[in-house]
């Protein structure tokens, strides 16, 4: 046995999606980072040894432009490109990858933490090292550091640490949560194991192991379903332990969930109700429980459910989630009631700062399912790519305190404005931020193009001549409105018996400018639409608000008319149409409950797509302005610059009134965030770079002559964030008045869109 000390500014302890991002984060703040993690693969329950889905704000695409952007957006994306077919391996890869490009990582696999060494008054201790066993090389490594970071889901660094944490559910008074119980007990969600079918071409016999458990003994057979086509997260109700201790009965857990996982195959294969799975045999299954709940940690903010569905705005927020309320009977699979209750906010909510730390050790840190939160708000904030997107943040945090020597709690309070430019720097997962770093010279600067995008309008072509949709159900158009909103012309198919029909037709606010569903009805006009057609029909609303905002456009159902469905993405607009019934729900396995809006009003199965309209007056909710000292991502609007269509040449320029000594210029490009790109189950998009990206471009800068000089060139870009240091060929900054991002190329959008184009100095 070898024994061994290191010393690191940071250590992070879990190597799960929100240790590995807090890692990746750190380090590119350059921190020295140990990043520690307990198996011998990183992803921890998106890992190919568990394999749950990467689930996140975009919640299987009922919220809108909500895909997670930072470190968590990386992995999607170049696991969309590598993996499309969704390869658990595969992934395992671009994780592992991510860390290895960071050359201020240290990465211990098969490493066992299991040692703390803390002092102090319970109200202020402090963590000094920690110590781990590595399994297989018979190291036990002492990990010093000045923040630690517990991404360890079951929360044991803490713990030992003595941090204070909570296990199971508070009581309904304690902070007036509806769905929390009268009382406080020690209920838990359970842990699950997944299993994965092919066809093998042939039939297959399958004679079960005796410990399988007979179904027929259970509630599952009346209360679940069972289906020969599902697979992996398709039985995330093979749920169990929440009456149990999710950690030290562990064993048990794990060998519950297999009896009946056996039970389930021997069902399908073997009761003669399933003729279609003769050729089913069984290629994987987990050994591993994936664990949904712990130990979660006390900040100086406790996450609640009102925080969750009031969407509430935090001074210190540093990340978003879109993911439902989502609580699961305590007795799991053998729960006579449905596998789950979900609620969901009416668009992404926030977390803090203040709950990303411990309220009594000085120098922890902690992100993922274990942070500050009560039972009910952690069903909303567990799922992992949320998680990860926590880690970015508290990596950030503990780099930040390291560089400026602060706790936890004085940069929460004290320094929030820190927080909140570096991970704006770094096109993190924040909604509701503009850009106000004083480090951007680009804010100071004038800022042209070569066009902009100003009208409005999805239109029939020869090539897409839209397809007739009726007006069965209420429909609707989310648009943008900068400045105004005078007229929008439909495109309407008219009743085929010869007479007219009046057209309801309302526009909403949204309420929230991060929310895009129907919130208040602001006024109503009838239009009549002639039979036969199709007809451009103006609908006057002459909407005039003082900011711009995002306004919703309402088709109420007409019988007997239809409008146009085009299959191309306009950008800034959604087509959204309203829930009838009989339509399949979300998990259509999970009763939803009424007066949710963004249930009621789907995006899905229309995007990319728009009904066929055309907005006046012209819209400047794409000049070029827009990619300067704002919100990057759709907040109340776009907030990117546009091309127009019939430009060739594609520019974005900034002009200074004197020379500017440029060290770094960051970039930022469109990569659709509205695009759902959870590939590691059975989702699949058909684009393994999203079309809006820019694949090709050049920075140029202005010499004393005038003349431009080509800076850097870039081809076949895949990445929606883009840093570049700026040099001379001695090692200098680079003097200029002004810079030119040329764009030669996209990945086959016809605009080029750039979202921020920033530029430092030394």
């Amino acid at each position: 046995m070898r024994e061994e000390e290191v010393h690191y500014d940071i250590a992070v302890i879990g190597g799960g999606l929100a240790g590995t991002c807090a890692a990746i984060a750190a380090a590119r703040l350059g921190r020295r980072v140990a990043l520690v993690n307990n198996r011998s693969v990183l992803g921890g329950n998106a890992s190919s040894e568990i394999r749950v889905w990467v689930c996140g704000a975009t919640a299987h695409g009922v919220h809108r432009w909500a895909r997670e952007t930072g470190i968590m957006g990386e992995l999607y994306t170049e696991n969309q490109y590598r993996n499309p077919e969704g390869n658990p391996y595969y992934w395992d890869q671009v994780v592992l990858d991510a860390v290895h490009a960071e050359p201020n990582i240290d990465l211990y696999l098969n490493t066992d933490v299991r040692e703390v060494d803390a002092s102090g008054p319970d109200d202020r201790r402090e963590v000094h090292s920690c110590t781990g066993w590595m399994m297989g090389s018979e190291r036990r490594i002492t990990f010093h550091a000045r923040q630690f970071l517990d991404c360890t889901g079951d929360g044991l660094l803490g713990h030992l640490a003595g941090a204070r944490h909570r296990i199971g559910r508070e009581a309904r008074s304690e902070f007036g949560e509806p769905w929390a119980p009268s009382e406080a007990d020690q209920a838990l969600l359970g842990s699950t194991i997944l299993f994965h079918s092919r066809d093998a071409g042939r039939p297959v016999k399958f004679v079960p192991p005796a410990y399988a458990k007979d179904l027929s003994t259970t509630p599952i057979l009346r209360n679940r379903i069972l289906r020969t086509g599902d697979n992996g997260c398709d039985y995330w109700w093979i749920e169990w332990g929440g009456e149990l201790d999710t950690v030290h009965d562990n064993e048990r857990i794990r060998d519950e969930l297999q009896a009946v996982i056996m039970g389930v195959w021997d069902h399908i294969k073997n009761s003669g109700q399933f003729p279609d799975a003769a050729n089913l045999t069984l290629e994987w299954v987990g050994s591993l429980p994936g664990k949904r709940e712990y130990r979660r940690f006390l900040g100086d903010h406790v996450l609640t459910q009102q925080d969750i569905l009031e969407q509430r705005q935090f001074e210190d927020r540093i990340a978003f989630g879109g993911w439902s309320v989502d609580l699961h009977p305590v007795q799991g699979m053998y729960a006579e009631e449905p596998g789950a209750r979900q609620r969901y906010a009416d668009g992404i909510f926030h977390i803090p700062l203040r709950s990303l730390y411990s309220a009594n050790v000085t120098n922890l840190h902690f992100a993922g399912r274990n942070i500050s939160a009560t039972h009910i708000a952690f069903g909303a904030t567990r799922v992992m790519a949320t998680c990860a997107t926590l880690g970015e943040a508290a990596g950030t945090a503990a780099a930040l305190c390291v560089a400026e020597d602060l706790t936890p709690r004085e940069l929460a309070t004290e320094r929030a404005d820190l927080v909140r430019r570096t991970l704006l720097r770094q096109d993190a997962s924040v909604i509701g931020l503009a850009d106000e770093d004083p480090g951007n010279l680009a804010r100071a600067a004038r800022v042209t193009a070569s066009s902009s995008l100003t009208r409005l309008a999805a239109e029939p072509t020869r090539d897409a001549p839209g397809t007739p949709y009726p007006l069965t159900r209420d429909v609707a158009l989310l648009l943008p409105v900068d400045p105004a909103l005078d007229t929008v012309d439909l495109l309407v198919h008219g009743a085929p018996d010869g007479r007219p029909r009046d057209l309801t037709v309302e526009l909403w606010s949204t309420g929230r400018p991060e929310n895009a569903v129907p919130a208040d009805r602001l006024l109503t006009v009838t239009v009549t639409v002639p039979p036969g057609g199709p007809h451009w029909i103006p609908a006057r609303l002459d909407y005039h608000p003082d900011t711009p905002r995002n306004a919703i456009v309402v088709f109420r159902a007409c019988a007997g008319t239809a409008l146009v469905l085009l299959p191309e993405r306009t950008d800034g607009v959604l087509a959204l149409r309203r829930k009838v019934e009989g339509d399949v729900g979300v998990d259509h396995d999970i009763p939803e409950e009424d007066g949710q809006l963004v249930l009621e009003w789907q995006a899905r199965g229309l995007r990319r797509q728009a009904f066929a309209f055309r907005a006046a007056p012209d819209t400047r909710a794409f000049h070029p302005e827009r990619a300067v000292g704002g919100y990057q991502r759709p907040y109340g609007g776009p907030h990117m610059w546009s091309s127009a269509r019939e430009d060739d040449t594609r520019w974005l320029r900034l002009d200074w009134e004197a020379e500017q000594e440029l060290t770094e210029i960051r970039l930022v490009f469109d990569d659709d965030v509205d695009e759902y790109l959870n590939n590691l189950h059975r989702h699949r998009t058909p684009y393994e770079v999203m079309p809006e990206l820019v694949r090709d471009y050049r920075v140029q800068g202005r010499d004393a002559d005038g003349a431009w000089q080509t800076l850097l060139t870039v081809t076949g870009n895949r990445r929606r964030h883009r840093v570049h240091a700026l040099e001379t060929p001695d090692g200098g900054p680079v003097r200029t008045d002004a810079l030119r991002l040329v764009v030669d190329a996209t990945h086959g959008a016809r605009h080029a869109h750039v979202i921020a184009f920033k530029a430092y100095g030394a």
